[in-house]
């Protein structure tokens, strides 16, 4: 069995090398229909696997509450658009001094603006740095890490230090070269002392994570007065089998603090940091489904391609399979050497396709700056897919030189 799958190969190689130009434009058309599919496969994983990378170091056991606006509700028929207002400081604070639920810790926040300059002795940064002001909590809740110094402790925060922590890209230019711990930038003229660097967060849709400097939120209160300003809270919870339970009493709690009845909406958003990752991933599935269907349109017409091709080749040999038959040859015997000319020829089309996809898929990752991961449920997809469009392509041809009759066939010219 072996011998006779042997020499069928062989026969099929000998034949794709007699028709070389027919059977690359072939491969090509099959290669397109696998790219496309490979291709946008592989940038759906890579962003998944970025957008995860990220929200999972906000950790699966934290919640925030934010502001929530412009939600649509229907009222009466009539369309009503809902902003919530700001939290502000007051609220901030009062929520977490009331909100006592065990196992839990409360952060305050707020970005006091992305576009802030920073100096070092004579050198300045562009004025594209983020100021956010925080408390002792802000960095456990947040999933951040020092690569150097160290985080703000509760004297830092209660007594308004001026001392700060850089993100990594500091490291690599305004304190280049030097131990950035312990030395002094200034920021709107105010001089603060370094005391840790947060470890590289890399970009997110082209915006980076590491041009941010957290300082002390009472600090950043005084340097950056101006009105309306939205205070975000994150709340850690220390085991997650208490997580929606915490997120019910945090809902009351909010509630209280905002003075609804209970016959009102909540004009506040509280959002698990798991929530928020696996709603936008579930976006990320209607692109998948985009490239299935890109894919199979391509593959329809590429199988399409194979099947006359291979039709074709019969056409063409039609003496030579008399020949075989007059030798001896049964039906199955020449139905299986065309059958695995077909498949030959639908591999290597997939398999050219997944080579490109994966280079395309490649290059948009990087462009973007998602984190690459080798494709493996595309390329698996793809095999079967191009296996299944040589057999499709590939039965009715096989079948066709099958049943050719031998004597006829001996008298084809």
């Amino acid at each position: 069995m072996f011998k006779l799958f042997r020499e069928n190969v062989r026969i099929a190689f000998g034949s794709i090398r007699t028709q070389l130009l027919r059977t690359i434009l072939t491969v090509l058309i099959i290669a397109i229909g696998i790219t496309a599919l490979v291709g946008i496969l592989t940038v759906v994983s890579a962003l998944e696997n970025t957008l995860s990378s990220d929200f999972a170091s906000m950790g699966a056991n934290t919640f925030n509450i934010n502001q929530y606006e412009n939600t649509s509700r229907r009222r009466g028929g009539e369309e009503r658009v809902i902003i919530n207002p700001i939290i502000s400081y007051p609220e901030a604070v009062a929520f977490k001094n009331k909100y006592s639920y065990p196992l839990t810790e409360t952060s305050i926040s707020f970005t006091a603006t992305s576009t802030a300059e920073i100096k070092f002795e004579s050198n300045k940064t562009d004025p594209e740095n983020k100021i956010v002001g925080v408390d002792e909590f802000f960095m456990v809740n947040s999933g951040l890490e020092t690569s150097l110094g160290r985080n703000f402790t509760g004297f830092d925060i209660q007594n308004n230090t001026y001392s700060c922590i850089v993100g990594s890209d500091f490291q690599k230019g305004l304190l280049k070269d030097v131990n950035p711990i312990d030395k002094i930038i200034s920021i709107r003229g105010a001089k603060f002392k370094v005391i840790g660097v947060l470890k590289e967060k890399g970009s997110t849709f082209g915006n980076s994570q590491d041009l941010r400097v957290l300082i002390p939120i009472q600090v950043a209160r005084s340097l950056f007065t101006k009105p309306s300003i939205n205070y975000s809270l994150s709340v850690m919870v220390a085991k997650k089998d208490l997580l929606d339970e915490a997120i019910d009493n945090a809902n009351n709690t909010m509630r209280r603090v905002r003075k609804l009845n209970p016959v009102e909406d909540n004009n506040f958003a509280i959002v698990r940091s798991d929530d928020l990752i696996n709603r936008i991933l579930s976006i990320t599935q209607y692109l998948g489904m985009a490239s299935w269907i890109i894919g199979i349109i391509t593959i329809l017409g590429s199988s399409i391609a194979l099947m006359n091709i291979m039709i074709v080749s019969v056409t063409e040999r039609t003496r030579e399979i008399g020949v075989r038959k007059a030798l001896g040859a049964k039906k199955s015997t020449i139905a299986f050497q065309f059958f695995i000319e077909t498949l030959l020829i639908g591999q290597m089309g997939g398999l050219v396709g997944i080579i490109f996809g994966i280079l395309i898929g490649f290059g948009i990752a990087s462009a973007m700056d998602f984190v690459f991961v080798i494709p493996w449920g595309a390329i698996i997809s793809a095999f079967v897919t191009s296996f299944a469009v040589a057999i499709v392509s590939g039965l009715y041809p096989a079948v066709k030189a099958s049943k050719l009759d031998p004597i006829e066939a001996l008298r084809y010219e």
